[in-house]
């Protein structure tokens, strides 16, 4: 189902490139902004966010990634654990130290992940008008790093769709937009402010290891309006318990058009394949989010496991 919406949307996407059009190459943090939406949170906010901590319970938002994790084609991760220096069971030194250190080898892109803003782009343009041409390597990207992204601290909002729908497994190809965003807010009493990390829960990931090519055929998720909204909102960034975070199959004749309009025109971070389901659960609307990503320098996407506190 999914490569079938991509290469169909593929024939139409040059079709829609004036839909995008717009002034957006330009930062409104200035011409040598990296960091897009993260300039949203300030001392100030991080302060109010540590306030939300009434219990002291935290919630990991990252899931367990393996060699068995699903992933966006074609990507995959292994982990190999060696034991360096101790050939022939041989421990080091007098003492025998014994010690196990592990590599991984595959994408970064597998399992919780976010997006940073040198991942998607518009015909070869990313966030802040910086073109490829300019800022990319194969070693790694001069610009747009996930070494740049700060500390992201931040008042977390849960938005349950699956509570919204009144179902188990949110129906792939259900966009939310405006309407259903605001009408789930307000039903659980919630409302998106300015510096908000915004999560959507849908129950797509307890397909995983039961149904995973219905998980990777498509998912539930936000539609291009809905995005525009979240935007306008000021959100640091929007994740959900689904791989991509939009809607698939899309709206329209476009692809990934929610990237693009959240990573390269706004700046602001997606957060893939997050673990609602505890806070869903607890009905954990509002909480404090904290995410210190790895820093790999230049690097386009990170594992995450970003905690929920409150």
């Amino acid at each position: 189902m999914l490569r079938a919406a991509l290469l169909g949307s593929a024939v139409s996407l040059v079709m829609a490139m004036p839909a995008l059009a717009q002034d957006w190459t330009k930062s409104k943090w200035g011409p040598n902004d990296e960091i897009g939406a993260a300039n949203y949170i300030t001392p100030e906010r991080v302060k109010a966010a540590a306030q939300l901590v009434k219990t002291g319970k935290t919630y990991a938002l990252g899931i367990p990634v393996g060699a068995d994790t699903p992933a966006y084609p074609p990507r995959s991760v292994k982990v190999t654990v060696v034991q360096p220096g101790q050939a022939g069971n041989h421990g080091i030194g007098p003492n025998q130290a014994t010690y196990n250190d592990d590599m991984i080898t595959g994408w970064v892109g597998v399992g919780s992940q976010m997006d940073g803003l040198g991942h998607l782009g518009v015909d070869h343009v990313y966030y802040n008008g910086n073109k490829i041409a300019d800022f990319g390597d194969v070693s790694g990207l001069k610009k747009l790093g996930i070494d740049k992204v700060p500390p992201l601290v931040a008042r977390g909002v849960l938005i349950d769709m699956a509570a919204y729908y009144k179902t188990d497994v949110v129906k792939e190809g259900t966009a939310f937009n405006t309407k259903e965003i605001e009408e789930a807010a307000k039903a659980q009493g919630v409302e998106i402010r300015e510096g908000d990390v915004v999560l959507f829960h849908t129950g797509w990931l307890s397909l995983l290891g039961k149904d995973d090519k219905r998980y990777n055929g498509g998912e539930p998720g936000l539609g291009v309006e809905g995005a525009k909204y979240l935007t306008s909102k000021g959100v640091v960034a929007v994740g959900a318990d689904t791989w991509g975070v939009e809607v698939v199959p899309f709206e329209k004749n476009t692809v990934f058009e929610v990237h693009q309009i959240l990573l390269a025109m706004n700046g602001t971070y997606i957060l893939e394949n997050m673990d609602t389901s505890e806070l869903a659960k607890d009905k954990g609307y509002e909480f404090m989010f904290v995410l210190g990503q790895p820093r790999f320098k230049g690097g386009v996407q990170s594992m995450i496991n970003p905690v929920a506190i409150r």
